[in-house]
């Protein structure tokens, strides 16, 4: 139990690294055409929401509780990361994702997505961070 923060800390941050800087550049290498890799980055994307929304629920549950409180000293820094890291990839999702799939300014668009992962990415760096730094020491 005492591990548990820094174990969903760990994927959701590794999730976010092993989508964007490796299975969606992949995608877009190996697909016949940049459409197909598109779409199916954008369900891929829809995924990771779901993995970051749910890492970060079950987060701050775990802040909230006294039991991992007393094993983890969390500071409110860690959870205002976890609320942006999430909130950035639900506003990606329901913001930006259907702009970017109704093709509407479509480089506007992707900027600000990729704006909006990398903010979130480094949310959850800092939260596996913090963690594994109190979990060391």
């Amino acid at each position: 139990m005492r591990n548990l923060p820094v174990w969903v800390a760990a994927v959701w941050w590794g999730s976010l690294s092993t989508l964007g800087f490796f299975v969606v550049p992949m995608l877009f290498a190996h697909l016949p055409t940049p459409a197909m890799a598109g779409n199916m980055a954008a369900k891929l994307f829809a995924a990771q929401t779901a993995i970051s929304t749910v890492c970060g629920l079950i987060l701050l549950m775990l802040f909230r509780s006294n039991k991992a409180l007393a094993l983890v000293d969390i500071s409110q820094t860690a959870t205002l990361f976890v609320v942006g890291g999430v909130l950035m990839a639900l506003l990606a999702e329901f913001g930006v994702s259907p702009r970017i799939v109704a093709r509407d300014n479509l480089a506007l668009w992707h900027s600000v997505g990729t704006g909006l992962y990398v903010v979130q990415w480094l949310c959850a760096a800092v939260v596996f961070g913090k963690l594994s730094v109190r979990r060391r020491g």
